[in-house]
């Protein structure tokens, strides 16, 4: 870069400052006079006063509309590439295909990892459950729009930042891991499963907590004007992208672990009937 090129490049960014600097001083440095922070956090959890109409059925949270929106992108995404990309596929992979090939490559391989005796439909949840996870975070920084009971608009928040969502897939990850270990070991796999009953819980209430905490910053950065410039783009985006990422990994981590565990066979039996029989033969 030339010595014009840095000067241009420091004016420009003065120059942005500056501008911040007197938009702050015009819009003031109060916060919001129609509701408290305390008001605006709570509402954020609870949506208590943002609810939306569900086809005119019943009122909910608007969390179920993001489920909703994230499960059929999903679905849609899925059904195209089975039926126009799948079969398309080459020998020398393209950016695309390398791309899928790459992620599915990741959680087989997970699966694999933390259960080599049984890890059929294991890849194929985990590898779900986290591209669910990793979209619906990201499903929030577009801010769609939905119209509440009130006629006032909201933002769609991430599925797994309401608590029934978080709880939902906490729940169901324990009941795969359930099914996996009455399947591969009956009576004994019910009971090592039942041991770890706080696993559900221990994993909605790590999804919910994590992805709350983002918002309910991102909320707080946006309630006071004094931050509500730049600083949000930076605060949305960076807490966004980190839990979709960490959350993503660390529920499929866990899945697989728990999984691997009440799935995994001793054939303590075999092991007696081979010793005695070698006993029996020294003896002779």
């Amino acid at each position: 870069m030339s010595k014009k090129q840095r000067i241009w490049s420091i004016l420009v960014f003065a120059l942005i400052l500056i501008a911040l600097l007197i938009g702050i001083i015009l819009t003031g440095g109060g916060g919001a006079e129609e509701e408290s922070i305390q008001e605006v956090l709570k509402d954020a959890v609870l949506h208590e006063h943002a609810k939306v109409s569900l086809f005119g059925i019943k009122d909910v949270n608007p969390g179920l509309i993001s489920a909703i929106s994230v499960t059929g992108i999903m679905l849609v995404f899925g059904l195209i590439c089975r039926l126009f990309i799948i079969p398309r596929f080459k020998m020398i992979p393209g950016k695309f295909q390398l791309c899928l090939e790459s992620m599915v490559g990741i959680f087989d391989g997970l699966a694999k990892t933390n259960s080599p005796h049984r890890n059929g439909f294991l890849g194929a949840y985990i590898f779900t459950a986290g591209v669910y996870i990793f979209i619906g975070t990201m499903f929030e920084m577009f801010g769609f729009q939905a119209i509440t009971i009130h006629g006032t608009p909201v933002s769609l928040p991430a599925p797994l930042a309401d608590i029934n969502g978080a709880i939902m897939l906490g729940c169901l990850s324990y009941t795969f891991i359930l099914v996996g270990g009455v399947t591969s070991n009956g009576f004994k796999g019910l009971l090592k499963t039942l041991k770890d009953f706080s696993l559900p819980l221990s994993m909605s209430f790590r999804l919910f907590g994590a992805l709350l905490s983002g918002a309910l910053v991102t909320e707080l950065v946006y309630y006071y004007s004094v931050l509500s410039y730049v600083l949000p783009v930076v605060v949305g985006v960076l807490f966004t992208v980190l839990h979709a990422v960490i959350q993503a990994y660390v529920l499929t981590m866990l899945t697989s672990m728990f999984y691997g565990e009440v799935t995994e066979k001793h054939p303590k039996k075999v092991k007696e009937k081979n010793n005695k029989a070698q006993n029996a033969e020294v003896m002779e």
